[in-house]
């Protein structure tokens, strides 16, 4: 009989305690819903293009606006700024991918170069706000080239150094030429104590 009242009396005891914890929980989201700090809802998401002339173009937007911060996130003086003497600097790596991003564009967009090798030597480009000039210009032109392709273009076959390939594969060529040195310039910001951008998803 005692041992059947010590276990009543320790049901009884766990059943309050419960009671009282599920009470406080119902006046904290009582609370919350009052006040107005309900949980935001998510965001909704974005579909990626699904047609060639449109994720191309996603594409290589996105690569513009990481680029562009990664320049933003170099200080001035960093852009001269060589890891190692036999290398590149930072600001020699951006005009490298710049010209070569115009290289691609014409290749695979059948537009007019506008610059020559030359335009892109690094004492022409005395500061950060010369040099985000020249590297998102050169994006501009990828973008606004393939946004004027018909889609069945992108199929047309190029001969280029011995090499037969298609327009889209000379675009993709030169996306993965500005990702890797783009790429590369990750060591020289964390060299110069800044924190690389993350990556860009949309």
């Amino acid at each position: 009989m005692k041992q059947t009242f010590i276990a009543l009396r320790y049901l009884t005891s766990l059943l309050a305690v419960n009671l009282a914890f599920a009470l406080v929980c119902f006046a904290q989201q009582a609370s919350g819903s009052q006040s107005g700090q309900q949980s935001a809802p998510a965001a909704a998401s974005t579909e990626w293009p699904a047609d060639p002339i449109g994720m191309l173009t996603a594409e290589w937007t996105r690569a513009k606006n990481w680029t562009r911060e990664y320049i933003d996130k170099m200080p001035e003086e960093g852009l001269s700024f060589k890891p190692t003497p036999e290398i590149r600097s930072f600001s020699e790596q951006m005009l490298h991918l710049a010209n070569a991003n115009f290289y691609y564009a014409s290749s695979g967009t059948a537009q007019q170069n506008p610059h020559k090798r030359e335009d892109f030597a690094a004492d022409k480009f005395k500061t950060k706000a010369d040099l985000i000039k020249m590297v998102m210009e050169s994006y501009d032109f990828m973008i606004n080239g393939i946004k004027a392709m018909p889609p069945a273009r992108l199929e047309e076959k190029l001969q280029m150094r011995q090499l037969t390939l298609t327009r889209r594969a000379m675009l993709n060529n030169g996306f993965e030429h500005q990702t890797h040195h783009r790429g590369q310039t990750t060591i020289y910001l964390r060299l110069k104590g800044v924190t690389p951008p993350p990556e860009p998803f949309q």
